[in-house]
């Protein structure tokens, strides 16, 4: 069974609090003043557009009767979240080297590169040209792609993965 914190993980703290002052009829700017806050601030939270901060998610955690650091931990792994995200935009896969018909039964535009590596790795070195390959191991890195490849299968393609392996990684 998940825990409450791996259900929210990479949650804004501040959907949660919106979420959590609905469901007891309050109003943000009421209770922003209840617990010493200014209403602007909590606002600013509520909306996602600031962080949540230690002695603030204390005084919430201590008014809605919620666990100690609840706030504060969404809040963390919400940074983590977003410091991802941020660095799969930098180290971002140019699928312009990419032909269409290789990633046939799906748009290359919707694939989550990150998320779907095992599968996206496996295709490129069954059936990629040099470049894709070449893009492949750019991005994902010789680790990556040795961990996530699968020459196990009973794939028609399998020859053409050990062929791509020992010309590109040197791995026989």
């Amino acid at each position: 069974m998940n825990t409450t914190i791996e259900i929210l993980k990479g949650l804004h703290p501040g959907l949660f609090l919106k979420r959590e002052l609905n469901k007891r009829n309050l109003k943000s700017g009421y209770f922003a003043e209840s617990i010493g806050e200014y209403p602007q601030t909590l606002s600013a939270i509520i909306r996602g557009r600031r962080s949540m901060n230690t002695p603030l998610s204390l005084r919430i955690e201590r008014a809605l009767n919620l666990e100690e650091g609840l706030l504060m931990t969404l809040q963390v792994y919400y940074d983590i979240y977003e410091e991802k995200r941020r660095l799969e935009q930098i180290n971002r896969l140019d699928i312009t080297k990419f032909r269409p018909i290789l990633f046939w039964d799906t748009r290359i535009e919707n694939i989550e590169f990150f998320q779907h590596r095992r599968y996206v790795i496996n295709r490129v070195f069954e059936r990629g040209t040099e470049e894709e390959i070449l893009e492949t191991i750019r991005f994902y890195g010789e680790e990556t792609i040795l961990e996530a490849i699968d020459i196990s299968t009973k794939s028609p393609f399998v020859e053409n993965v050990k062929r791509n392996l020992k010309a590109y990684l040197n791995y026989e």
